[in-house]
């Protein structure tokens, strides 16, 4: 008897496909690889003169589709709502430069990291020589500003409790307020404020060691074990072959792409 049932257990087995992956298996079906981004965060996802989205997320992204046959489909959204529109379906994935959190990990799943970044400080020129680093903010008399539900706001409430905080929209607007003169500095990822200094210069100092460590990662809904396999082996693939660093390049060591969006 022990005997039949087990015959009959591994034949069961052997004819019951394995669970589905949902989105691995929308993309292959819709033959579609809808990506979600919040477009503005140089040099990861822009929106060029043309109305084209361009960056180094867009890059890796189209290039992902072109490996698997599909067609690359850009969801810009705004990024306070962005894993929302992930949850409930509207694209497959966030390729966003979005930092890996303990927070945003028990609602999404993350592929390992692609890239690390962290938290840089652009300085009203006033402060030159008397503010060197995050320390020397942490006041009440200075007033510093990010954008609106990312890592920066995050590292002010960390390491800046006593400061006075501006939350915007747009890390656009933040960055203003202090070439303006209005608030004392601005705290954000350093990519996006080395070039923001690079193209501005004069109008404010950059405090470029970071003060804190992020890991950005492409993340997917719970659930989806052969999709977080698959976004590792790609990336794996493209760092292997020289993919990764020739799009890498493109983006981080030139700054001809500037006048795309200029």
């Amino acid at each position: 008897m022990k005997k039949l049932l087990c015959a009959a257990a591994l034949s069961l087995a052997a004819s019951t496909p394995a669970l589905a992956d949902p989105i691995l298996d929308d993309i292959k079906s819709s033959g579609e690889l809808k990506v979600c981004f919040d477009s503005g965060y140089m040099p990861f996802e822009m929106t060029a003169k043309n109305g084209q989205y361009i960056g180094f997320d867009i890059d890796l992204g189209k290039q992902m589709a072109r490996a698997i046959g599909v067609k690359y489909v850009p969801v810009n959204t705004a990024w306070d709502g962005i894993i929302p529109t992930l949850l409930t379906g509207k694209c497959h994935m966030i390729m966003g430069g979005m930092t890996i959190t303990p927070k945003r990990n028990i609602q999404v799943n993350f592929a390992d990291p692609y890239v690390v970044i962290g938290q840089s400080i652009l300085l009203d020129p006033k402060h030159e020589g008397k503010i060197t680093d995050y320390r020397d903010l942490n006041s009440a008399e200075f007033v510093v500003a990010t954008k609106l539900g990312t890592t920066g706001e995050q590292a002010i409430k960390r390491y800046l409790p006593k400061a006075k905080v501006n939350l915007y929209e747009t890390q656009s607007e933040a960055v203003l307020e202090v070439a303006n003169g209005k608030v004392d500095a601005f705290i954000y990822d350093l990519p996006f404020n080395a070039i923001y200094s690079a193209e501005n210069k004069g109008q404010l100092v950059h405090l470029a060691e970071p003060f804190t460590y992020e890991p950005l990662g492409w993340a997917v809904p719970q659930g989806n074990p052969d999709t977080i396999n698959f976004l590792n082996g790609y990336l794996r693939q493209i760092k292997g072959d020289g993919t990764y660093d020739r799009i890498y390049n493109k983006w981080f060591n030139d700054d001809k792409w500037l006048k795309q969006v200029k």
